[in-house]
């Protein structure tokens, strides 16, 4: 027995969904907006998780500072890519737009030239992919930022500066720094 209807169709109807989606959205329908969230705001709430790790309030905060931009902004939105990419993009500059406020607040930049600190893969092995992120969120929010992006997104050093707001080598730095921090604590777990 075949499909209902072809694939494009299938996926034209996708698209067609998201699009009345965001129309009723954009005409102020609760339901609407309440479907929308339901959808995205797990996947939103995982990458932002993923850097306040320890600090639910936080990151709450930062979920619902993305969704106001997301229904703010949802008439910009050009149906070109995919849509949860587009949200994405929304809550990642909502997370540096709350870590340069606090990298601002907390501490004064300064050029620091980049060390290399490697961490030794073997020993990033015998550790499970739960216990690796438990340590990676022990690292502080400049730096833990910085990886994430880095390693987890693929920004480079130049998006990860413009988006937080501070210059290359001190996004370097930060990296290093956390991979440093990284390197300690698995090496006293693996004694």
């Amino acid at each position: 027995m075949s499909a209902p209807f072809p694939v494009a169709e299938r996926e034209l109807s996708g698209q067609t969904e998201l699009s009345i989606l965001i129309r009723d959205c954009l005409a102020h329908s609760r339901s609407a907006q309440k479907k929308l969230y339901d959808q995205y705001a797990p996947a939103a709430y995982g990458v932002i998780k993923r850097v306040f790790y320890n600090d639910e309030h936080v990151a709450k905060e930062i979920l619902n500072d993305s969704f106001y931009k997301v229904f703010k902004d949802l008439g910009q939105y050009s149906f070109q890519g995919a849509f949860e990419g587009w949200i994405r993009r929304i809550v990642i500059n909502t997370i540096g737009d709350h870590l340069r406020k606090n990298l601002n607040k907390d501490r004064r930049q300064k050029e620091i030239e980049p060390e290399d600190a490697y961490i030794d893969s073997e020993s990033v092995e015998k550790l499970s992919h739960k216990e690796l992120l438990k340590i990676v969120n022990t690292l502080p929010d400049a730096q833990r930022e910085v990886f994430n992006l880095f390693v987890f997104e693929n920004y480079s050093h130049k998006e990860i500066a413009k988006l937080l707001n501070i210059k290359q080598n001190n996004c370097r730095w930060h990296l290093n720094d956390a991979r440093r921090r990284l390197k300690e604590k698995i090496n006293l777990i693996m004694k």
